[in-house]
């Protein structure tokens, strides 16, 4: 009986690439695989391509322009205050555990008052200058 050597060959070439029997496809994954092939496909066609007309730089612009009046009174009679008022309480407590550490500990940390002081003058003084750098 003569054996063919193409046979050998094939035998073994393809014998590398046999299926390893530890990998096992579920339903759950198949599943989880055609819920994301589902959800890529409904993304892709509800995706609307968007084309600008004109100057959108222009638009952006007059729109500030309008609005700009309005956005500077909330924001230094709102937003500043606010944010004013969250750092001062965060820093007197911020001082109040530092100095509790230190009497406990002997050591002042200076670091977290300091930033805490540095973040409050910021917010306090912002309104008279952001409105120039904006």
């Amino acid at each position: 009986m003569k054996i063919n050597s193409l046979s050998v060959m094939k035998s073994n070439f393809f014998s590398r690439f046999k299926k390893p029997d530890g990998i096992r496809i579920t339903k759950r994954t198949l599943r989880i695989v055609g819920c994301g092939v589902a959800l890529a496909v409904l993304m892709t066609s509800a995706a609307m391509p968007v084309f600008a007309a004109g100057n959108v730089s222009d638009a952006i612009e007059s729109t500030w322009n309008e609005a700009q009046g309005q956005i500077k009174q909330v924001v230094n009679n709102v937003v500043f205050p606010v944010i004013d008022m969250i750092l001062a309480i965060l820093f007197f407590v911020k001082v109040a555990t530092a100095y509790l550490d230190y009497r406990k500990h002997g050591q002042f940390d200076f670091t977290a008052p300091a930033i805490l002081f540095a973040c409050l003058l910021f917010s306090l003084t912002a309104p008279m200058y952001i409105w120039s750098v904006l």
